[in-house]
């Protein structure tokens, strides 16, 4: 956790980059291996049981992980200036908001699990299975939730190798447990497409225990020790400050989330197979999107560690060394994402017409993901300085503006393929969008510290 301003930049995006592509890496993987053990241990209908969850899921994930941008963005700037004390009040502030909102996700998600299934149109034949996992799931979800603000707030300070050390003790432990689960292997009880769940919440709970070790035997400086749990308070003015850029955020999530489960309904409509197909797509598309956004969280971190070192020279190399990477690193995903799909898609998917669905639907949409990482990079930059409202602005109006409208429209030209006609569509418009606000407006701002 040296200071990045003494290494050359791509070398410090590279330092940065890395454990955290590994880690989304890591993430897609257990989710992708869960997929893969309840669809060839389980049948698909058991899998699309467990995929109608996945926008559920990201609906409350969206809150913190809007929570952590804002948060991580001030402790950027804390950090740059070398105020550690700052680090621990912005951190402790906004970990106990991310706890009560965990707390809240777990009650009402619990309480409102069928209705909300049902309202996405859940296949009947599923809808059972489908509302015992989501119970599950929504009783884990606080644990969850605060690992991944503490990861969030851990990036702040430029420390990514922590997250990444978790997660593996996180991946291992559930991965292992899962299949154990599903046929009550050692003696442990059979619990069906609820085994991926409970696995989860023994390897996240693992790798928090893990992550508490290892960051108090280095004297970390977001270690859980007495002078951080003092800071363990809702401060008002800090909290002021994270959630006016981290609420937009939220909110630019849980529109995106909102949209996921309009999408979902409008696959729903296709039946049981079309539903199965979205999860597997979706396995596929978490492998590219995630590194992309991952190279966005950087420029935006190492942008506000710059500000807070009153470096603004550096933030256009930070942009450029983004975008770049971008190319590279998101550009060769996708063309292995075309080439090996047939492949991938088999791993999760037992049945030749619905693979088929799935191959179809994937590479209509894949190289857009590009396009998307370029304007999350671009957003990424002004969020370092606390310019939000209108980069959020231009995503939802997107969502909103065109992708949903695109989707209906081309659902009924097309069918189930038009659905996905509309992402491209939806991520050209943000990148148009968010190039010309940098240019003509951010880019002539003055930018200064926000704590």
């Amino acid at each position: 956790m040296s200071n990045p301003a003494q290494r050359p930049l791509w070398q410090t995006y590279f330092l940065f980059l890395a454990p955290m592509v590994l880690s989304n890496f890591l993430q897609s993987m257990s989710g992708t291996v869960n997929s893969i053990y309840i669809g060839q241990m389980l049948g698909t209908q058991a899998l699309a049981a467990v995929s109608g969850m996945f926008p559920i899921i990201f609906f409350f994930i969206a809150l913190v992980i809007g929570l952590g941008a804002g948060a991580g963005v001030l402790i950027g700037q804390a950090w740059g200036a070398r105020e550690a004390h700052m680090v621990k009040a912005i951190s402790g502030a906004t970990l106990l908001l991310g706890v009560l909102i965990g707390l809240a996700a777990a009650v009402l998600g619990s309480v409102f699990a069928r209705p909300a299934l049902q309202g996405l149109g859940t296949p009947a034949d599923v809808l059972d299975d489908a509302v015992a996992y989501a119970h599950v799931m929504m009783w884990i979800l606080p644990s969850m939730l605060v690992f991944v603000l503490f990861t969030q707030l851990l990036r702040g300070v430029s420390d990514t190798l922590s997250p990444l050390l978790a997660l593996m003790v996180s991946t291992g432990v559930g991965l292992a447990l899962t299949p154990a689960l599903i046929r009550g292997w050692l003696g442990l009880p059979q619990m069906g497409i609820q085994s991926a769940a409970y696995a989860g919440l023994a390897g996240n709970l693992a790798a928090m225990g893990w992550l508490a070790w290892r960051l108090i035997r280095k004297g970390h400086p977001l270690a859980p020790d007495r002078e951080f749990f003092a800071a363990l308070r809702l401060d008002g003015a800090i909290l002021g400050k994270v959630l006016r850029i981290g609420l937009p955020t939220g909110v630019q999530m849980i529109v995106l989330s909102l949209s996921e489960l309009v999408i979902l309904a409008l696959v729903n409509q296709h039946g049981s197979q079309a539903t199965a197909a979205y999860g597997a797509v979706t396995q596929i598309v978490n492998y590219v999107q995630f590194p992309a956004l991952s190279i966005a969280i950087t420029a935006s971190i190492l942008g506000a560690q710059a500000i807070g070192a009153g470096r603004l020279e550096r933030l256009g190399p930070i942009l450029r060394t983004g975008l770049w990477i971008n190319v590279g690193l998101t550009g060769g995903l996708i063309v292995l994402g075309y080439l090996a799909s047939h492949w991938l898609l088999g791993l999760f998917l037992t049945e030749d017409a619905t693979r088929a669905m799935a191959e179809h639907l994937l590479h209509i949409m894949l190289w857009s993901l590009l396009v998307f990482g370029f304007q999350a990079i671009i957003g990424g930059i002004m969020r370092a300085s606390g310019t939000v409202l209108v980069p959020v602005g231009v995503a939802i109006l997107c969502v909103v503006g065109v992708q949903l409208p695109a989707a209906y429209w081309l659902d009924g030209q097309y069918g189930l393929q038009g659905v996905w006609m509309a992402f491209p569509l939806a991520y050209l418009g943000m990148l148009v969008l968010q190039t010309l606000y940098y240019r003509m407006v951010w880019q002539h701002q003055k930018i200064e510290r926000l704590v």
